[in-house]
């Protein structure tokens, strides 16, 4: 599949379609050759007519000039390797380009396959991700103001003296589903492809959760299984005792997924580490910890996800100790994964003080608008919305 990999006349017109989305997938030599094995010259071609928009099989026959008999059986394979999403709706199938980020780079690994050389893959996609870290993917994913994703703090771990009730948990978000899917780490999968395996021996096999319509895609193209709720609480149970931090969406209304992240394997993870503080939204919780209880053992370094605990380094000799452990605040996503490692009861949870990050978006489509209009980006979207408004008012199209 890797014909395609030089030819610009298939790969750019892709990328510049995928650039569209708040989060685009920066243009080298790495993302051409990843993209020519997982899109053949054709798809990348039918691929880089989608409109930002869903649409139905008749509409993009149009925008690629191909026959439905041509078309539908090229979609059904894009939908199975998690390119594209199909969404039926009554009689009449919608279907979505995926992002690359958070899209169809993480569902290349969120299932076993030989359709795919993985291990290629996987270290194409490590190169891609952290090389540049100021000006590469890192910097796309992770540089806007507005976070796509946010972490959440454990439940049972919120401060009982706390006045703070807008916060999300990620038992509250499986409760208030009307489906959910349980699927394997796309990030533990990629390193096992690299010969790496999870520091804190977290599971790789069921432990990654999505809800709603999402959901349904990912069960119905084999890149999760239908899963109940009493199992999906259970996951988190087994997340938290691995000390996993738990990421979603970073909106308010109906998030689609909860990753239950390390530090050692997850991508996002490694953002904030790579120095991209405020690349992932914060609790409004904050880990402290009281030097009188610490014994300086250190397993809440290894802990914490993000490498936010540390030497205390004020230089005050407490209880006769010499050394102690801190926690940076600016770095502390509030997630509380690292409370239950502290067999001294040393840490605590407090609400986070004098800390200001973007008000959290409502809706996904608000996030996406926020995080467009901050780019520069919105152009594309606002005329795409406006020809699908069109498309009603003459009675065109859902």
């Amino acid at each position: 599949m890797g014909h395609i990999a030089n030819a610009k006349n298939s790969l750019v017109p892709l990328i510049d379609r995928i650039n569209k989305y708040p989060i685009g997938l920066v243009d080298n030599e790495k993302l051409r050759q990843i993209l020519a094995i997982l899109f053949t010259e054709e798809e990348a071609f039918v691929a880089s007519k989608f409109p930002l928009e869903e649409a139905t099989l008749d509409e993009l026959c149009k925008l690629t000039g191909k026959s439905s008999d041509v078309l539908l059986p090229m979609l059904e394979n894009l939908a199975n390797k998690g390119i594209i999403m199909d969404m039926p709706y009554g009689d009449t199938t919608y279907y979505l380009l995926m992002p690359g980020l958070i899209g169809f780079f993480e569902f290349t690994f969120m299932k076993n396959r030989t359709d795919l050389p993985l291990d290629e893959l996987a270290k194409l996609m490590s190169e891609y991700l952290y090389e540049d870290p100021k000006t590469g993917q890192a910097a796309e994913f992770f540089g806007s103001k507005t976070p796509l994703t946010k972490a959440m703090v454990t439940d049972g771990q919120i401060p009982v003296s706390s006045t703070i009730t807008d916060t999300h948990t990620a038992k509250e978000i499986i409760n208030n589903s009307d489906f959910g899917a349980v699927s394997m780490c796309y990030c533990r999968h990629k390193k096992e492809h690299e010969d790496k395996t999870c520091k804190k021996d977290a599971p790789m096999e069921n432990i990654c959760i999505s809800v709603g319509t999402g959901a349904k895609f990912l069960a119905r193209r084999g890149f999760a299984r239908e899963s109940t709720k009493e199992e999906l609480l259970s996951i988190i149970d087994l997340a938290d005792k691995h000390n996993l931090t738990h990421i979603t969406d970073n909106i308010r209304h109906k998030p689609s997924f909860i990753c239950n992240c390390c530090g050692c394997c997850c991508e996002i993870m490694h953002g904030v580490q790579m120095g991209y503080y405020e690349g992932v939204g914060k609790t409004d919780f904050l880990a402290t910890i009281d030097p009188d209880k610490c014994d300086y053992c250190g397993d809440c370094f290894t802990a914490c996800n993000v490498k936010a605990i540390g030497l205390a380094k004020n230089g005050v000799k407490l209880a006769g100790k010499n050394r102690y452990s801190a926690v940076r605040d600016h770095i502390c996503l509030g997630c509380a994964a690292c409370i239950t490692s502290c067999e001294q009861d040393a840490i605590s949870m407090i609400p986070r003080e004098n800390h200001t990050q973007p008000s959290i978006p409502n809706k996904k489509r608000d996030l996406f608008v926020q995080i467009l209009r901050e780019k520069g980006r919105l152009t594309p979207f606002v005329i795409s919305r406006a020809k699908k408004t069109v498309k009603k008012l003459i009675g065109i199209g859902r």
